[in-house]
């Protein structure tokens, strides 16, 4: 079947339903509405009726339009519990008026007798400023999240700037992290690329339909799963989009995952055995081994940027060794830890290695985030994400990374191989990237590393069209001790369209005792030069030396 199309069968019911093909979408505009404080009505207005005309617009023989409905402007939204989730953002600012319409694109029965199509949705805010934002995604996709552009926004939506904003599921339903959809080979093409693609183009022919006039200028922004994509339409798309924000990319999750599983092999050989034999990770990493750590580490590192406040500030600058803290007589005890653990620690966080000395994964920074019993690197033995904990005694890493290597659909779907950005860069297109150094999933130094590659292979075109920000204290996306709120669309903005290049982005904290201060590109970091320390004044950028 050839891409974008559809022939929309719908009406729009006084009360705001709307019926395709006979039946009622409970996904159109009840379920959209319900998010404006009421249910949709009949247009009463010139934009509401332009909105529930789409319905009807002939945008290709594969698009199919579920519901096009006008929302009033709304309030803030609460965060929610999906705001914990990899590449979730917190709750939005608030929403202008705007049409938001839905559908899917290349609905077809594939693999299993299940049916596949890329969902999404757009919003075309009534004050439109003639720009378009794609939203990038997060885990493996599976569901459209509200079309809204928070991803390093600083709580100002792109929608709520004007924006015209779409996201997608990338081409089928399902849970956050279920694989399934894998059997159907379009499905797994779609999440791995061509979604990117296909949902971007056909972004930009609706909003440029729906204001009868050219999009100005186009952005991505995406974080996790949505800061691959942003990289992979950089590498192989890269005509689609003139400003890219790039978050902790999910963009070679095998080699990560392999790493997760060798530190937690090396802590399980180190760990006191329960009755049944297996490990105990929690009578390994108790609250005070984890208190003697985060100690040692700020001990060593905490001072570098000028004051002591348990934050890291200068990241490169950081070289905590856990044999420092190592017990001399061999026993744990206050204070410091078994010499046993902190080899094991000193292998987990040098990244693995194949048998032939190669690195397999990057190395992993020591922050003040890796202690934490939620969302920490170091395991605390409980349940995650993919099932029960891991409780292996050895680990086979060149076999275990011959089958990742090995594994077509990880190759296509990894994006920290391609390097050559000439085309992306040729055209202006401009690069933000950001990582949290307490990051779980995916190490800030593997993203830097790709960023050193492709300065290497494009030189001063990518250095002086791109940034890298790491966030001390900042987990997946978000969340830590961490000054986690901050707007990078705004300089991008201003440097695809003003010619304005950014340096340090200033940056909020929530939680715990609010405050200010500059992210640095790196690798320079906030240095503290004295005053009140809650105050963005009170830091400046300083080369790591």
């Amino acid at each position: 079947m050839r891409r974008f199309g559809g022939v929309v069968r719908a009406v729009l019911l006084a009360g705001g339903a709307l019926v395709i093909g006979g039946a009622a979408s409970g996904t159109g505009a009840a379920g959209v509405a319900g998010r404006a404080g009421g249910g949709a009505t009949a247009p009463a207005s010139a934009s509401a009726a332009k909105c529930t005309a789409m319905v009807r617009a002939a945008l290709g023989t594969d698009v199919r339009i579920l519901s096009a409905v006008h929302l009033d402007a709304t309030a803030p939204a609460a965060p929610d519990a999906a705001a914990a989730k990899p590449g979730a953002e917190a709750g939005d600012g608030p929403l202008p008026a705007h049409c938001r319409i839905d559908g899917v694109i290349n609905e077809r029965v594939g693999a299993g007798g299940k049916t596949y199509g890329i969902h999404f949705a757009i919003a075309l805010p009534d004050a439109w400023g003639g720009r378009f934002l794609m939203q990038g995604g997060g885990g493996l996709n599976g569901s459209v999240r509200p079309p809204t552009g928070p991803v390093a926004s600083g709580g100002r939506p792109a929608l709520a700037r004007g924006f015209a904003v779409i996201s997608h599921d990338s081409g089928h339903k399902g849970a956050v992290f279920d694989p399934s959809f894998m059997a159907d080979q379009r499905a797994a093409l779609d999440f791995a690329e061509s979604s990117v693609r296909t949902v971007a183009l056909l972004g930009k022919a609706i909003t440029q339909r729906y204001y009868g006039k050219a999009i100005s200028h186009s952005y991505m922004a995406g974080c996790s799963t949505g800061g691959r994509e942003g990289m992979l339409a950089s590498q192989r798309y890269p005509e689609l989009f003139d400003g890219i924000i790039v978050g902790a990319p999910a963009m070679r999750a095998g080699d990560s995952n392999l790493a997760i599983a060798h530190t937690q092999v090396l802590l399980n050989q180190v760990a006191p055995k329960r009755a049944d034999g297996k490990p105990d990770i929690a009578a390994l990493l108790t609250p005070d081994v984890r208190r003697t750590l985060l100690n040692g580490l700020l001990a060593q590192c905490d001072g570098l940027d000028g004051r002591a406040d348990g934050m890291i500030e200068n990241v490169a600058g950081c070289r905590f060794t856990p044999k420092s803290i190592a017990c001399r007589d061999g026993a744990a005890k206050d204070g410091c830890i078994s010499p046993a653990l902190a080899e094991a620690l000193d292998k987990a966080f040098a990244g693995p290695f194949d048998k032939a000395g190669y690195a397999i994964y990057a190395p992993v920074p020591y922050d003040t985030g890796i202690v934490a019993l939620q969302g920490g690197y170091l395991p605390s033995g409980a349940p995650g994400p993919f099932g029960p904990a891991n409780s292996d005694m050895a680990i086979d890493l060149d076999a275990r990374i011959h089958v990742i290597r090995d594994d077509a659909a990880g190759r296509l779907t990894d994006t920290n191989y391609w390097t050559n950005l000439n085309s992306f860069l040729g055209h202006g297109g401009k690069m933000l990237f950001y990582h949290g150094v307490s990051d779980f999933w995916f190490s800030p130094l593997a993203t830097w590393d790709y960023y050193q590659r492709a300065a290497a292979t494009n030189g001063a075109a990518f250095t002086d069209a791109s940034r890298f920000y790491m966030v001390p204290g900042m987990m997946h996306c978000q969340g830590g001790d961490a000054f986690d709120q901050f707007d990078l669309l705004t300089p991008l903005v201003d440097w695809v369209e003003q010619g304005k290049a950014p340096d340090a982005i200033p940056a909020r904290r929530r939680a715990p005792a609010g405050g200010e201060r500059p992210l640095c590109p790196y690798p320079a970091f906030a240095g503290y030069d004295g005053g009140d320390p809650r105050a963005l004044a009170s830091y400046r950028c300083r080369k790591a030396g």
